[in-house]
């Protein structure tokens, strides 16, 4: 889990309740423990990042949003770095996770020089980002400092700016199967849809909306073409909260 110390140092993550075990283990074989995971739905990792981004981006470009600075939040070995810059094609991205080894591989991996990635919260920029990216993050973060997570990215965006906040559904049955499979997943404090919006309240946030997606596995891919129907339900694996930074600070 991702602790207040590590929010603001260079301190591996612990991904689990065993203390021993960090994400800095996982570093050189991210990908292949989450493709395990997600042998179920039949899927890689890729067209679920890709449909993650583009939903966002859709959902950006309906508001008119221009994007110039996206922070990844817990961005890991980089993965979604390509799709981020192909997608919503900022001028500039910034990569943040507390893993020294995860972004030891990200800089080696994704050299472009837009792309910056630090293992310190306390380099990131102060109120310049306009969105904040994160999938699958906050649930190896310890609810009660969770709330401090949520200020650093509160710090980084601009007045008005957005956060596409990702999570892992706990009320679907297949993402309680994946997470299961994953071993920096297993031990995780999953987040409803409910308690991420009021989780993102509570921050000062303003929730715009939320959508599920990913109901339907490869086998059943035929189906997708309804998924639209019922994305504004939370019957998917992954949901979004996009929520904005307001244009006031209203926070005392």
């Amino acid at each position: 889990m991702i602790t207040v110390d590590e929010l603001t140092a260079t301190s591996p993550v612990v991904s689990s309740a065993d203390p021993s075990i960090t994400f800095d283990d996982y570093a050189s074989e991210y990908e292949e423990s989450l493709q395990y995971g997600l042998t179920v739905s039949g899927e890689k990792p890729e067209y679920f990042a890709r449909r993650r981004i583009q939903w966002t981006r859709s959902l950006l470009d309906s508001k008119g949003v221009q994007i110039s600075t996206v922070l990844d939040f817990g961005c890991g070995v980089g993965i979604a770095t390509p799709l981020l810059n192909e997608i919503l094609c900022p001028n500039c991205i910034w990569g943040f996770d507390p893993s020294r080894a995860a972004i030891e591989r990200a800089r080696r991996d994704h050299t472009c020089s837009t792309n910056n990635f630090v293992d310190s919260a306390n380099v990131l920029p102060t109120s310049i980002c306009d969105l904040v990216y994160t999938n699958g993050v906050f649930h190896h973060i310890p609810p009660d400092e969770r709330a401090t997570a949520l200020a650093t990215v509160w710090r980084t965006l601009r007045p008005g700016g957005w956060f596409a906040f990702w999570e892992n559904n706990p009320w679907n049955p297949g993402t309680r199967l994946v997470m299961s499979r994953i071993p920096f997943d297993r031990d995780a404090i999953v987040i409803s849809p409910f308690e991420a919006n009021h989780l993102l309240l509570s921050a000062g946030f303003t929730t715009v909306r939320t959508d599920a997606w990913f109901l339907f596995p490869h086998a059943l891919r035929w189906l997708r073409g309804f998924e639209s129907l019922f994305h504004r339900f939370p019957l998917g694996a992954q949901y979004l909260v996009l929520a904005q930074k307001p244009l006031i600070n209203e926070r005392q």
